[in-house]
C-alpha cells in the first residue's frame, strides 16, 4: 500500500541527486579542462602556469583573510584619543587656544644648588578633529588592509563582482563609509576650521592632507593610462600631514578657528551627509525586498555603518575643540544625546544584512533600522544647529 509513496519519494530524490551532480560538474568542467590541458604541457611551461597559480591562490587567500578579519575594530576609540583632553589643563580650552605653561626646573650649578623654576615655552591645545581624522585613517590604511586597491579586488569572484557576494565586500563598503567623513572633515578643515577670520591664508599642511585624501580610492600600480601610487601610499601623506598640523597647533604656529558660527557652518556638512545617506537606504529599501538574500543591502548597510563609526569620533572630537562654545550656549545636554545615541546606534552588527519588507514577520529590515539611527543622530545636530544660529 505504501510502496507507490515510496517509490515516487525515491524518484523525487534521484532526481535531486542528479540535478545536484550535473551542477556540481558544470562548476568542475573548467577546472577539469585546466588539469588535462596542463598535463600535456611542457616542463617550463607547466612550471610557469604553476608558479603563477600558486601565486593568484596565495593572493585571494590573502584577500579571504583581510576582508574577514578587522583589526582594532572598537566603537569607543574616540576614548582613548581623546583623554589627554579631558586633564584639567584642556578640559575648558578651545583648540588652538593657549594652554597653562607648565614649570620646568632650571640645572642647578656644580655644587648641587637647587635651579629656579622656569617656564616652559608656550603651548596651544592641539586639534583633536585632525588627531581623530588621522587615527581613522591609520585605521584604514595601516592597522587595516585598504580593500578598494587590492588587485583582488579588481579580478572578482571569478568573473563575479565583489559587490555581489554576501560577506567579502561588507569591509571595503565600511572603510569607504569612514573614507567620506574623513574627505568631508579634511574639507572643512581647510575651507573654515583652519583658516583665521578675513583672511584667505590656507594652512599648507592641511591643504596637502586634503589633496591626498581626494586620491582615487581605488588606484594601484598601474593605472589606466601610466603607473601610478596605490591609494594607500598616498592616504598615509594624509596622516603626516594632519600631525604637522596638530604640531604647529600645539606650538602656537597654526590657526584654528573654534568659532560658533564655523561649527554651525560643520554641522551642517555633517548633517546633509547623514540625510543624503539615509536617501541611499531608503532606495535600496524600495527597490528590493528580498531580505537575506539582497546581495546589495550589505553594501549599503556597513557604508552607512562606516559613515556613523567615523562620525561618532569626529563629534566627539567637535565637543572638545569647541567645548567653551558648547557650554556658553547650553548644548552639553543634547550634545551628549546625541553621543550617547550613536554610540548605541554601533552595536547593531548583524552577521548577515536582511532587508526584508518593514512589516515582514520572517525578515528584518536592517536598512530601515540603519536608516533610522541615522536620522535620529541627524535630528539631534540639527536641533544644535538651531540653538547656534540664534
Amino acid at each position: 500500500m505504501l510502496d507507490p509513496i515510496v517509490n515516487f519519494f525515491t524518484w523525487i530524490f534521484q532526481r535531486i541527486g542528479r540535478g545536484i551532480g550535473l551542477v556540481i560538474g558544470i562548476i568542475l568542467w573548467p577546472f577539469m579542462w585546466v588539469g588535462r590541458w596542463y598535463g600535456r604541457r611542457g616542463l617550463i611551461l607547466r612550471a610557469v602556469v604553476g608558479v603563477a597559480l600558486v601565486v593568484l591562490i596565495g593572493l585571494y587567500a590573502y584577500f579571504f583573510y583581510v576582508t574577514q578579519f578587522w583589526r582594532d575594530f572598537d566603537p569607543d576609540y574616540p576614548a582613548r584619543i581623546l583623554a589627554a583632553s579631558n586633564s584639567p589643563q584642556m578640559a575648558n580650552a578651545l583648540a588652538g587656544d593657549p594652554v597653562a605653561p607648565a614649570t620646568q626646573q632650571a640645572g642647578g650649578n656644580a655644587s648641587g644648588g637647587t635651579g629656579q623654576a622656569a617656564p616652559a615655552p608656550q603651548s596651544c591645545k592641539r586639534s583633536e578633529i585632525a588627531a581623530v581624522t588621522a587615527d581613522l585613517i591609520d585605521f584604514n590604511v595601516n592597522r587595516n588592509a585598504w580593500i578598494s586597491s587590492m588587485l583582488v579586488s579588481k579580478l572578482g569572484f571569478f568573473g563575479m563582482p565583489w559587490r555581489n557576494t554576501p560577506f567579502f565586500d561588507n569591509k571595503a563598503a565600511f572603510q569607504l563609509g569612514i573614507n567620506q567623513v574623513l574627505r568631508r572633515t579634511t574639507t572643512e578643515l581647510v575651507d573654515t576650521l583652519g583658516r583665521a577670520r578675513g583672511t584667505s591664508r590656507i594652512d599648507q599642511n592641511l591643504q596637502d592632507a586634503r589633496t591626498a585624501m581626494s586620491w582615487d580610492e581605488s588606484a594601484w600600480y598601474i593605472g589606466v593610462r601610466r603607473p601610478t601610487r596605490p591609494t594607500p601610499s598616498v592616504y598615509r601623506e594624509a596622516i603626516r600631514k594632519l600631525g604637522a598640523f596638530n604640531d604647529g597647533l600645539a606650538k602656537c604656529q597654526a590657526t584654528f578657528d573654534a568659532r560658533a558660527d564655523n561649527l554651525l557652518q560643520f554641522l551642517d556638512r555633517i548633517a546633509g551627509d547623514m540625510g543624503s545617506t539615509s536617501d541611499i537606504l531608503r532606495g535600496q529599501i524600495e527597490a528590493s525586498d528580498a531580505g537575506w538574500f539582497d546581495p546589495r543591502a550589505d553594501d549599503r548597510f556597513w557604508f552607512a555603518y562606516g559613515q556613523l563609526y567615523a562620525y561618532y569620533g569626529i563629534l566627539s572630537a567637535t565637543r572638545s575643540d569647541f567645548t567653551s562654545v558648547i557650554r556658553e550656549r547650553n548644548l552639553a545636554t543634547v550634545w551628549d544625546t546625541m553621543q550617547t545615541q550613536m554610540r548605541d546606534a554601533l552595536n547593531m552588527q548583524p552577521w548577515i544584512i536582511s532587508n526584508g519588507n518593514e512589516s515582514s514577520f520572517i525578515f528584518p529590515s536592517h536598512l530601515a533600522t540603519m536608516g533610522f539611527n541615522l536620522l535620529r543622530a541627524r535630528s539631534q545636530i540639527v536641533e544644535i544647529r538651531g540653538v547656534l544660529d540664534r
